[in-house]
C-alpha cells in the first residue's frame, strides 16, 4: 500500500491573531480648547473690543487693563478641553467635572469666588400628529460659571444656542456694562422664554388630546396619552428645580449679583413661576385624560360582555332544546308526532325573537 502524503500543518491560533508588533497604540491626541469655543469676547464699559482672543488671551487682556470681563462660549467640551479653560480661569475641579459630564439638574453652588450655575434648556419637536409622535420635548443643559471678571456659558445639546442672546447684549451696551451679571441675567431669560414657548405648544397638543379622547366616534391608545405624559414630566424635571437657584439669585445670597440685575431677575422668576403653574396643570389634566380613557375601556368592554352575554344566552335555548331531543331515549314525548320538529323549531325561534327583542329594548344588543 503506497504511503499517504504528509498532512500539510495548521497554523496555530497565535499566529492567526493580529500582531500590533511595530504599530503600538499611542496616547489619544487631545483635541485643542479652540475646537469647543464658539465664541470668546472682552468686554469694556458694555462694548465689545475688536479682534479676535483666545481664551486665555482675553483673560489676560482683562486683568492687563484691570477693567472690563471675558465672556468665553463653549459646546459641549471634552474633559482636556474643559481642564485647558481651567487652568486659565481659576475654575475648581469639581465644577469642571459637571461641565463634561452634564446631565446635572438646576442649581446654584459657590466655589470661592465663582458662582456655578446649572439649567435645563427644552425644545419642542414638531410633529405632525400628536397621536403619532415619538417624541415631543428634547432637553438639553447649558452651565454659567460667573466672577468678576468672567463669564463662561457651557452648552450642551443643539439647540438653545447663545448667539442671539449675544447679539442682543451687544447692542444693548448700557445693559452690558452691568458687568458679567447681566449676561447671566440674558441666559436664565432666554431659557426661561423658551420654557414658555415649550408650554404654549404643548399645550395645542394636551388641548388636542383632550378633544380626541372626549370624542364620541374616536378611540384614542391610552398609550398616546402616556407618551405625552411622559413629555410633560421631562419638562417638570427641567423647569421645577430652577426655582430654588434663582429665589438665591434674586436674594443676592452668596453671589455676586448687583441689585439692578437682581431687579431683572425678578422678572424672570416671575415668568419661571408661570410656566411652573402651567406645568402642573398638564400633568393634572393628562392624569385626568388617563383615568377617562381607562374609565371608557371599561365601559366598552362591559359593553361588549353584555352583548356576548345576550348572544349567548339566545344560543342556549336551541341548544338546550336539541340536548334534550338529542338523548337516546325511546319515550320522549312529543317525538313521534308528525309535526313535532315545525312545532319545536317554531317555539324555539319565538323564545329566540322574543330574547333579542328583550335585549333589544334593554340596549344590551
Amino acid at each position: 500500500m503506497p504511503s499517504l502524503p504528509p498532512r500539510p500543518s495548521l497554523p496555530s491560533l497565535h499566529s492567526l491573531r493580529p500582531s500590533n508588533r511595530g504599530h503600538a497604540v499611542g496616547p489619544k491626541v487631545p483635541v485643542p480648547t479652540a475646537r469647543a469655543i464658539v465664541d470668546c469676547a472682552v468686554y469694556v464699559d458694555g462694548v465689545r473690543l475688536p479682534g479676535k482672543y483666545t481664551h486665555s488671551a482675553a483673560i489676560s487682556e482683562v486683568r492687563k487693563r484691570g477693567e472690563g470681563f471675558v465672556w468665553l462660549g463653549l459646546h459641549a467640551p471634552d474633559e482636556g478641553q474643559m481642564n485647558g479653560v481651567a487652568e486659565c480661569y481659576g475654575l475648581h475641579e469639581l465644577m469642571v467635572e459637571d461641565a463634561v459630564h452634564a446631565h446635572q439638574r438646576p442649581k446654584l453652588e459657590r466655589y470661592d469666588d465663582v458662582a456655578f450655575l446649572v439649567l435645563r434648556t427644552v425644545s419642542y419637536v414638531e410633529h405632525e400628529s400628536v397621536t403619532t409622535a415619538n417624541e415631543i420635548v428634547e432637553s438639553g443643559e447649558i452651565m454659567v460659571f460667573l466672577a468678576r471678571d468672567f463669564v463662561i456659558t457651557v452648552r450642551h445639546g443643539e439647540h438653545s444656542g447663545l448667539a442671539g442672546v449675544r447679539h442682543r447684549l451687544e447692542a444693548n451696551t448700557e445693559r452690558l456694562a452691568l458687568g458679567p451679571s447681566a449676561v447671566l441675567h440674558a441666559v436664565a431669560d432666554h431659557v426661561v422664554d423658551e420654557y414658555l414657548a415649550v408650554t404654549g405648544s404643548i399645550e395645542r397638543d394636551v388641548d388636542v388630546m383632550e378633544e380626541e379622547v372626549f370624542s364620541p366616534n374616536h378611540h384614542v391608545p391610552i398609550e398616546n396619552i402616556y407618551l405625552l405624559k411622559r413629555e410633560v414630566v421631562e419638562l417638570r424635571r427641567s423647569v421645577t428645580p430652577l426655582s430654588t437657584p434663582l429665589n438665591q439669585l434674586v436674594q443676592g445670597a452668596d453671589t455676586p449679583i448687583p441689585k439692578a440685575v437682581r431687579r431683572y431677575l425678578r422678572d424672570v422668576q416671575d415668568h419661571h413661576t408661570t410656566v411652573a403653574e402651567r406645568v402642573a396643570e398638564f400633568d393634572e389634566v393628562l392624569s385626568s385624560l388617563v383615568d377617562a380613557a381607562l374609565a371608557r375601556v371599561t365601559m366598552q368592554q362591559n359593553m361588549d360582555m353584555r352583548k356576548i352575554s345576550a348572544w349567548v344566552a339566545i344560543a342556549a335555548v336551541p341548544t338546550m332544546v336539541a340536548g334534550i331531543y338529542g338523548m337516546n331515549f325511546d319515550n320522549i314525548p312529543e317525538l313521534h308526532w308528525q309535526y313535532g320538529y315545525y312545532i319545536v323549531v317554531g317555539i324555539v325561534a319565538s323564545v329566540c325573537i322574543g330574547l333579542f327583542a328583550t335585549f333589544r329594548r334593554n340596549n344590551w344588543l
